[in-house]
């Protein structure tokens, strides 16, 4: 029977299976309790698009990950032995600095050092002279780790470091490394170089998929002495000596107490990535307190609390004379945008740089529907020109900033796993002031009297803003 006959037929029973489903699936999401205009977002993705809405919901749904969860508390629990007396809980810091204890376990610290730094080429030059005192270890965690130039030099130093006897572990992002191919690894792994991967593909995972919770962080530890974190991934995508429209983005190196938190960040993760929880004294050697108040920030889906999304909201809340935000990704929740824009109205100087040309069109789209309420709140938002802005930064008055991986948007905030590292010190938000103030000289304001953008990018931007709690 042809089914144009069928159709009338069929057309009550689809439409009441249809219904079935849209009301269990509704269901499931609201009892997630997230913010209403998420939930009513996949609730309409789901209407709209069926069977591909459901798909895209479970694998790239806001999952809280619980198994994970309690995945993560026990691979902190099983380190607890051995960690040195310095890693405790401290009732002397300032509130943001409470906040973020409280939100994430990792306590106030110091740092004897603090440099920060601008580009691929000067972090990988500072990276390998660090890599190349390691005596005991060298621990290194990435998104992205390509098999490039850049890539290769940096193998190949710890192919070298390996092969004199230094334990060297690297764990890696399955999709942000989803490029490294056996070839390229087969030298790390034949001089004893332990690789690790985050989230990897599994059959087993297909009903729970991971595939939308990353590990963004970019952590590196030598002897316990020297880290680094921040934004800069090992690609020549990011090293303006290789190409010259590289990523501009801002790295940290960091020497003193602060180290062993980042320390302790790494072995959660690849305790995590493992099951392996490494023991060895030689980890945590001795540490000075330093004069920089310093604090390792780790966040991440694992954890309800939103740790860096807390912290920068409170640090904005907190200032007095400024607010500088640096990010590639803008796309604020309503208690970071109020944020801004209440600074702004309290006649703080409140500035957002974001790219001009992303690498993402959507999330470029959905900032720029942000511009006008923020412009017209006094907030002074600006458009990096020469290439893709990759800075993820804040500055708060004249001596607190934030540096690290999270952007600011919903993906950083409730779904990637991201370190950034809160800086209380004069020095080093002068530092990154003058590194702002270099930025700005090449971006272009939004000014409130520009001419108003075609009727069709309006549209555009406001359909993509729509979206915004799923990107």
């Amino acid at each position: 029977m042809p089914l144009s006959e069928l159709w009338p037929d069929l057309k009550p029973w689809l439409l009441a299976v249809w219904a079935a489903y849209l009301v269990v699936l509704a269901g499931w999401i609201v009892l997630q309790k997230r913010e209403p205009i998420a939930t009513l977002s996949w609730i309409m993705s789901l209407a709209l698009l069926p069977v591909l809405g459901l798909l895209i919901y479970h694998f790239l749904g806001p999952q809280r990950i619980r198994r994970q969860r309690l995945r993560r508390s026990r691979a902190r629990a099983s380190l607890d032995d051995t960690l040195p007396s310095g890693l405790k809980a401290s009732e002397d810091c300032t509130t943001v600095a409470r906040l973020g204890q409280s939100s994430t376990g990792f306590a106030p610290s110091s740092a004897m050092r603090a440099e920060l730094m601008a580009g691929g080429g000067p972090t990988l030059d500072a990276l390998l002279e660090a890599i190349a005192t390691a005596t005991h270890h060298v621990h290194l965690e990435y998104y992205i780790f390509e098999p490039d130039h850049t890539g290769t030099l940096l193998r190949d130093a710890l192919v070298a470091k390996a092969k004199a006897g230094v334990r060297v572990r690297l764990l890696l992002d399955a999709i942000g490394s989803g490029r490294l191919r056996e070839k390229f690894l087969a030298p790390l792994r034949a001089a004893g170089v332990e690789i690790a991967w985050f989230h990897p593909a599994r059959l087993r995972w297909l009903w729970r998929p991971r595939v939308n919770l990353r590990n963004h962080r970019k952590v590196v530890v030598v002897d316990g002495r020297i880290g680094f974190t921040g934004g800069i991934n090992i690609t020549d995508e990011e090293n303006e000596r290789v190409r010259a429209d590289a990523f501009h983005d801002l790295h940290l190196r960091l020497e003193g107490e602060v180290v062993r938190w980042l320390q302790l960040a790494f072995l959660e993760d690849w305790n995590y990535a493992t099951g392996t929880a490494l023991r060895d004294e030689r980890l945590w050697p001795p540490s000075e307190a330093g004069e920089i108040l310093a604090q390792v920030l780790p966040a991440g889906p694992d954890s309800p609390w939103e740790a860096i999304h807390r912290v920068k909201v409170e640090a904005i809340h907190q200032a007095n004379r400024r607010v500088w935000l640096v990010t590639p990704y803008f796309v604020p929740g309503e208690a970071a945008k109020m944020a801004l824009t209440s600074a702004a109205l309290r006649g703080l100087d409140v500035r957002v740089v974001v790219p001009a040309r992303s690498d993402s069109v959507i999330v470029s789209a959905a900032a720029r529907s942000y511009f006008d309420e923020l412009v017209s709140a006094g907030v002074r938002v600006f458009e990096y020109q020469p290439r893709m802005l990759h800075t993820k930064a804040l500055l708060i008055d004249d001596d607190t900033c934030l540096v690290g991986s999270a952007n600011f948007d919903h993906r950083s905030f409730r779904l990637n796993f991201e370190l950034s590292v809160l800086l209380h010190d004069p020095a080093i938000a002068a530092r990154l002031e003058q590194q702002m103030n270099e930025d700005l000289g090449h971006c272009r304001e939004v000014r409130p009297d520009r001419p108003p953008p075609p009727f069709a990018r309006r549209l555009a931007d406001a359909c993509a803003r729509l979206f915004s709690p799923l990107l």
